[in-house]
């Protein structure tokens, strides 16, 4: 996968781009990522970028016309293109206005062959790169950045752990919080270790007992079925109590339905 991203502080990525999966990937040749200094397709003597918005307003906006020069040297291919999925790649715009990045977008970026992200800046960016340069809009969060160059790294973190070869036990990847469809995806490995969109489930590991705190003995049975209805059950209630709102969209078993039902009337 080749990766471009597109920023006025190129410099940010220095540390982010040189450490853990990141790089192991990179070194691997399984991503090819390249940042690009948006001011390099300037052409007056300040090297300006931004410009105060039409209609008045608070703070400055980022220009289109770098933008799309931009990306007009790195040779991407049309938007109308990339929308119809005729291509594998896609323009990012990071903004606080963009759908939530999810690992289930995550996934979906990692089957393509080429992502280019948009950091944006100040007050925000032109309008008409939004609409006729990016492909899609993407949010960290429900919180607003100085600007996008923290969302494009977390991103990256997250598409390139995704990508074959990335990491070391790729299974471990279709074990964690909010993966789902663990038995298609594992080829129909047991499901003692799969959070199936649900946050993960607690880990314990050596010693067996810590400061008179005991590894709780489903884990030291043995029992597969034993151990897959605790770390279910665990999940669940991880997953009520932190995030609620993955349940609704979650595949419960008549099991786990009864199981919330008991922890809701305060029987679990």
């Amino acid at each position: 996968m080749k990766a471009d991203i597109v920023t006025i502080f190129p410099d940010f990525f220095r540390g982010p781009l040189d450490f853990g999966i990141t790089r192991r990937a990179q070194e691997m040749e399984l991503a090819e990522i390249k940042v690009h200094d948006l001011r390099a397709f300037t052409h007056d003597r300040h090297r300006t970028v931004d410009d105060r918005p039409f209609g008045g307003g608070e703070g400055m906006v980022l220009k289109p016309e770098p933008l799309f020069e931009c990306l007009e040297w790195l040779e991407v291919a049309p938007r109308e293109s990339r929308v119809a999925g005729n291509t594998k790649q896609s323009v990012i715009l990071l903004s606080a206005q963009g759908r939530s990045f999810t690992q289930s977008v995550a996934a979906e970026l990692a089957l393509l062959d080429r992502l280019v992200l948009l950091c944006g800046r100040y007050e925000g960016v032109d309008e008409r790169v939004a609409d006729f340069l990016a492909d899609r809009e993407l949010s960290i969060g429900d919180y607003v950045l100085s600007g996008g160059e923290m969302a494009a790294a977390v991103v990256i973190e997250a598409v390139t752990r995704l990508l074959p070869g990335a990491v070391g036990n790729e299974a471990s990847t279709q074990q964690e919080s909010f993966t789902v469809d663990v038995k298609k995806n594992l080829g129909g490995a047991d499901s003692t270790c799969g959070s199936n969109g649900l946050l993960d489930y607690p880990h314990y590991t050596r010693p067996a007992e810590f400061r008179g705190i005991a590894v709780p003995d489903a884990l030291m049975s043995g029992n597969h079925e034993e151990i897959r209805k605790w770390r279910r059950q665990r999940a669940l209630e991880k997953t009520l109590r932190n995030r609620p709102d993955l349940l609704e969209g979650a595949a419960l078993s008549a099991e786990d339905q009864k199981f919330l039902a008991e922890i809701r009337n305060g029987l679990g």
